[in-house]
């Protein structure tokens, strides 16, 4: 082929492969303690070695050089060479194949093994978002983390000899980990994705191993308030995965917030189906197992990815063809989560061979790819549109990262986003007000307007503020009661296999994330409708589901489960872009992790002090000797409160929804979404 014919495109996505070979140099920390252990070295030792990784990543004068005089493929082979030759002496070393080497020559094995990341970083800005959302979409399946505590809840009440109430306050543990993400939401705007990612790595690792040498006994004894505070670890895995892949997306498309929202938190819902399958299916119904998996493939899920997040220049205008990718992306995970409902139930009602069940985890797996063909598509075939000049310069005033060893925080303000004339209907006051505190007549600096930036300490002493966190916290904290205990519940009413009903849950809280996200942003561009009304519709649905679980009509168990997971999953679509159009992007991560603390406190409340305390006292009045409750009777009181709490929840949504009829009349006035002016002036 012709020299300037073949597709840049494809140039780049080959290069995203070779920069995360790139990256080997990252993994110095993930087998230095094997080789200070197999070869005796000191610390300071150790640290040289540390030393020689980094000046071998660096130092790239060589390849620099060779860089004009020698075609890509040359400097790449040399490259693998390096890698070749470096790591695997550092192999050698390890696994004692070979002994007795000299330090001088360790050092030059991890200079070597170091130069094979002679590539330099990728500049903010010149990866195209969509890889990123294509891998967000692994990280926020592996941030349902959360919902596979029913499938191992059984295993690790029988192995401890809990009760009810102390496995619902193990749930307790998993909703507070899951949604305290303040540390995450703090640290976001200090720190790049991929340190937040491996955060979470971190806490995925320690917590489901904790609970993974419980279950499997390797480990016999430990105290529960042990594996309460592993669970707390574990599950806020899901808090700095969610967080990463949130906000870093909110950012690179912030013209379309309720539909990235939708998406992801889609496929967080989607994440408790896709383990139910993996538990049921691969690893045969073994609770051991399945922690296994959570204690070392979420890690590898999160270091794989870790890569790619990264915040991009956003586009500040519509874009049709961005639409039609939105589309795309939501149309495959619908068809995931169907493939995902009918893979469960045929694996339920059929005699399943392991072959054909591995061919079908492998389709689905296809499926999690699905997004991936968007980049794939735009590199074979490239879009030709002419470059708007201001634009690029605008966004190129704003990267954050001016070399190749620079990172930007996941989220900046939304002023930086502003275009040149979006300041033009400012109101007169304010002009009035900043010429002033320009004369010095006033220093007292203007506060901000519902739409601007606020910080974290001004958004809480709103009224609107308030008023969807107790929105949020009566839905959620009543939608994660039933969830915590929805195997004791099918099993209450007499169900043997709970499985279905809890995949048939994840299927319609990925239905009502993904739905939310998408109806919502459809009305509040054409109609202005405020977000938080559609929280306060599917309160009313989901105190009518809680009646039909109270009167334990025949034949509603399934129905009810399906309407409570749609409006569940609702809760969460809408909240988030609730946030950012309210308070905008500067303490988003924060904000929106203040949010989610509704979820742990509703469980607490609702699912651990009455749920369980109402379970237990029914068990003991069918038989003393006994923990398992059988009949309507077991949650009856719990679903009459939870119906009533659904309700309050629904008052407070239409108070909001009218409060914030002018913020979006605003924002959305032109049809689409307008940036707002900073508060900072």
């Amino acid at each position: 082929m012709k020299a300037g014919r073949r597709a840049q495109w494809l140039g780049l996505a080959a290069a995203q492969w070779v920069q995360v070979a790139g990256g080997a140099a990252y993994t110095f920390p993930l087998y230095s303690p094997a080789l200070k252990s197999m070869l005796g070295l000191s610390q300071q030792r150790l640290t040289v070695l540390g030393v020689a990784n980094d000046v071998g990543e660096n130092f790239g004068l060589i390849a620099g050089v060779a860089g004009n005089l020698l075609p890509p493929w040359k400097l790449l082979l040399l490259g693998s060479a390096c890698c070749f030759s470096g790591f695997g002496l550092l192999w050698l070393a390890v696994t004692r194949t070979v002994v007795g080497l000299p330090f001088w020559l360790e050092f030059a094995i991890a200079n070597m093994g170091g130069g094979a990341a002679m590539a330099g970083v990728v500049k903010v800005g010149s990866r195209p978002p969509w890889v990123g959302l294509a891998a967000a979409v692994w990280v926020q399946v592996a941030a349902g983390a959360g919902y596979t505590f029913p499938l191992y809840s059984h295993a690790l009440k029988k192995a401890m000899g809990y009760n009810q109430q102390q496995l619902t306050f193990l749930g307790v543990a998993n909703d507070s980990g899951e949604n305290f993400g303040l540390i995450a939401g703090v640290l976001c705007n200090r720190l790049p994705p991929w340190f937040v990612l491996l955060v979470g790595a971190a806490c995925c690792f320690l917590g489901f191993g904790t609970l993974w040498s419980a279950v499997s006994l390797t480990v016999t004894g430990l105290p529960y308030w042990l594996l309460w505070i592993a669970l707390c670890i574990a599950t806020n895995s899901s808090a700095w995965f969610g967080t990463a892949v949130l906000v870093t997306n909110m950012r690179n498309f912030p013209l379309s917030r309720g539909t990235v929202a939708g998406i992801l938190k889609g496929y967080v819902g989607l994440s408790a189906a896709v383990y139910t399958g993996l538990y049921t299916g691969v690893l045969h119904s073994s609770s051991t197992k399945l922690l296994l998996f959570l204690t070392l493939g979420l890690p590898i899920i999160s270091l794989a990815m870790m890569y790619f997040v990264r915040p991009c220049t956003p586009s500040l205008e519509e874009d049709s063809l961005e639409q039609s990718h939105f589309m795309f992306t939501q149309i495959s995970s619908i068809f995931l989560g169907l493939y995902l409902l009918a893979y469960t139930i045929l694996d339920d009602v059929l005699p399943l061979t392991d072959g054909v069940i591995y061919i079908l985890f492998g389709v689905m797996v296809l499926f999690l790819l699905a997004p991936l063909a968007i980049p794939i598509k735009m590199t074979i075939f490239p879009r030709n549109r002419k470059t708007n000049v201001a634009s690029d310069t605008g966004s190129t005033s704003h990267q954050v990262t001016t070399g190749a060893g620079d990172e930007e925080p996941l989220l900046a303000t939304s002023s930086s986003n502003n275009l040149g004339n979006a300041q033009e209907n400012d109101d007169a006051s304010d002009v009035d007000m900043l010429l002033a505190e320009g004369e010095g007549a006033i220093k007292k600096k203007r506060r901000p307007k519902r739409g601007d930036d606020f910080e974290f300490h001004e958004a809480l002493v709103k009224a609107d503020f308030w008023l969807l966190f107790l929105a949020y916290f009566l839905g959620v904290g009543s939608g994660v009661t039933v969830l915590n205990n929805l195997a004791q519940i099918g099993i209450a009413f007499g169900l043997e296999d709970t499985t279905i009903l809890l995949c048939l849950f994840s299927f319609c809280n990925f239905v009502g994330r993904i739905g939310a996200g998408s109806v919502s942003e459809h009305f509040v561009r054409s109609r202005m409708l405020p977000r938080p009304i559609w929280m306060a519709c599917t309160q009313v649905v989901m105190a009518v589901a809680y009646l039909l679980y109270a009167t334990a009509i025949s034949g509603t168990l399934y129905a009810s489960t399906a309407l409570l997971g749609i409006c569940y999953g609702v809760q969460f679509s809408v909240m988030v872009p609730t946030v950012s159009e309210l308070f905008g992007l500067k303490q988003f991560g924060l904000l929106y992790n203040f949010m989610l603390l509704g979820n742990p406190l509703g469980a607490f409340f609702f699912s651990g002090l009455l749920a369980g305390y109402v379970y237990d006292s029914e068990a003991a009045k069918q038989d003393p000797s006994s923990s398992t409750c059988l009949g309507p009777n077991c949650f009856r009181l719990t679903f009459w409160f939870l119906a009533g709490i659904c309700c309050l929840g629904t008052l407070l949504s239409i108070i909001l929804s009218v409060r914030t009829r002018p913020v979006y009349q605003m924002l959305y006035a032109s049809g689409s979404f307008r940036l707002p002016r900073s508060s900072l002036h």
